[in-house]
């Protein structure tokens, strides 16, 4: 089942974002990052409703730019459908507040190919993205994100 984050989610977030970090698949976010930008993210959870499977985020970068960050899916939930439910969740958002373009930065572009992303030169994106990237240490030589992108 899918919904929006909620305050008890927080924790939950944080430890399945900085799980993904360990493995290399996205830079680690701090609490306080995570309550600050707690309404961007989407929460898939088992249908006892205790166990968050997967998460996602919509971030507004501009007015009519929006990014797809922050998505995981604990290992042994994979293969099972539950990304793409969170990637669509976002990008439903964004069609409501009239967010015409979603990009994001990956390292599994097959995933977004197939729900339509392709890729783009970074360079067309706001400026604002770059931010993250400057916090990154595999910035700027040893970058192996592919920036993509999607026109609602």
């Amino acid at each position: 089942m899918l919904r929006k984050a909620r305050i008890g989610d927080v924790k939950t977030i944080h430890r399945m974002i900085n799980v993904s970090s360990g493995k290399g698949e996205m830079l680690p976010r701090s609490l306080m990052d995570i309550y600050g930008n707690l309404r961007d993210f989407f929460v898939y959870f088992h249908e006892d409703g205790t166990t968050i499977q997967g998460i996602c985020a919509m971030s507004i970068i501009w007015e009519n730019l929006a990014e797809v960050r922050s998505l995981y899916v604990d290992d042994e939930y994979r293969n099972r459908g539950i990304g793409r439910k969170l990637v669509e969740a976002c990008i439903s958002e964004a069609i409501i507040l009239q967010l015409y373009r979603v990009f994001t930065l990956t390292r599994k572009p097959e995933f977004f190919r197939h729900l339509g992303f392709k890729e783009v030169d970074r360079s067309t994106l706001s400026e604002k993205i770059w931010v993250d990237c400057f916090h990154c240490p595999k910035y700027p030589e040893f970058c192996d994100e592919v920036a993509m992108a999607v026109d609602l």
